[in-house]
């Protein structure tokens, strides 16, 4: 008994090293991302939804699907804020294709997302951005390919939600946005980090090269699978992506986690099945993961390419 208590306490202490050496690793990202994040929601917020619904006045189609994309990244909403946003632009004139570049665009990343990705290494994060970006132009541009003539999307019943960022304390609302920010973070950051250390200590490197790494589509596919039941929170997936490619994971598996995990989390798909039905909804799925795929695989030929 002696001894098993022996090894357990050792293992505790395994643990408990490698979640504090992930931790101190990115922790000041996770911080970082919540306060870049509360400044945008709070001071920025409007205006970039207020450029939004301006754009059928000031832009062409094709530059509005660019423009589109690129501001659903920098919205700081959550999907089930962005689909009443969403439905306001649309009674407000936006077309359908600049909606969905702009609604699959900020699935996928947002500002605080995009400091937390700063932990990954540069490469990594300008992956994670330019994909997420192409992703929502081309979600864009098809929509306004096969859906010209009719609508995409069903916004009836949807309202436009309540600002929260309203105390005339400017103080108060960055502190009460930036603490909403930390109660919907925190668990799923320190579970991240506690999996990696578990990674760390008891799956070797070898097996995450062999099933994640090379160039392979087979190391892409899994990735991408595997997005799809593990993706809960984007603070809590860092620390794994690190661990991860860290022990071998390819850079183009990696990018097919980056999408598939955010654009199919389940929270993310209740609120696109209200709004796209049965047919759309699985045409969205379909887009994902064809995108995904080809994506990581794209990205591990020019990694291969460049080395």
């Amino acid at each position: 008994m002696s001894d098993a208590l022996t090894i357990l306490w050792r293992e505790l202490i395994y643990v408990a090293y490698y979640f504090d050496v992930q931790l101190r690793q990115i922790f000041w990202f996770w911080v970082l991302g919540m306060a870049i994040g509360t400044f945008v929601s709070v001071f920025l917020k409007e205006r970039i939804h207020g450029t939004v619904r301006s754009l059928g006045a000031r832009v062409p189609g094709g530059v509005g699907l660019v423009l589109a994309s690129a501001l659903g990244i920098l919205s700081p909403l959550c999907m089930y804020g962005t689909i009443p946003i969403a439905a306001s632009f649309s009674k407000s004139g936006v077309r359908d294709d600049w909606l969905a570049a702009f609604m699959t665009s900020s699935v996928l990343l947002n500002p605080q997302l995009i400091v937390y990705s700063m932990a990954l290494g540069r490469t990594a994060l300008i992956v994670r951005v330019v994909s997420c970006f192409l992703c929502g132009a081309l979600a864009g541009a098809l929509v306004r390919v096969f859906y010209r003539e009719t609508s995409f999307f069903t916004f009836e019943g949807f309202s436009e939600p309540k600002n929260r960022d309203t105390d005339p304390n400017i103080v108060m609302r960055l502190l009460r946005n930036f603490g909403r920010n930390l109660r919907a973070t925190g668990l799923y950051f320190l579970l991240g980090v506690l999996l990696s250390a578990l990674f760390r200590r008891y799956v070797p490197d070898t097996i995450m090269t062999a099933v994640f790494g090379g160039n392979h589509l087979w190391g892409v596919l899994m990735a991408a699978t595997v997005g799809v039941p593990l993706y809960a929170c984007g603070g809590g997936t860092i620390p794994l992506l690190q661990e991860w490619i860290g022990s071998g994971m390819s850079l183009g598996s990696a990018a097919a986690f980056m999408i598939t995990g955010p654009a199919t989390k389940i929270t993310n798909l209740g609120a696109l099945k209200i709004v796209l039905g049965a047919r759309r909804f699985g045409l969205y799925l379909a887009y994902i993961m064809a995108f995904s795929l080809l994506c990581g695989v794209l990205v591990n030929l020019l990694v291969a390419h460049a080395s």
